[in-house]
């Protein structure tokens, strides 16, 4: 098995599991107005995680907020 090396057939299967299974979001944040939101990005050990925690518990506040 080679590391770090990766197949053309690899990449191929990479790029079509992607495209039928994800999105990809960006953001761009000034360093002067978010240097809040940066900085705590950067504390974080999981980022990915950290916003789709932060996400879900919105989803459930505002699911929570139109039961009622």
């Amino acid at each position: 098995m080679s590391w770090g090396i990766t197949s053309e057939c690899q990449v191929r299967a990479q790029a079509k599991y992607d495209k039928e299974h994800t999105v990809r979001y960006s953001l761009k944040l000034n360093i002067k107005t978010d240097k809040d939101i940066i900085q705590w990005t950067w504390g974080q050990r999981n980022f990915q995680g950290a916003v789709k925690e932060l996400i879900r518990k919105e989803i459930a506040r505002e699911k929570e907020q139109a039961s009622v």
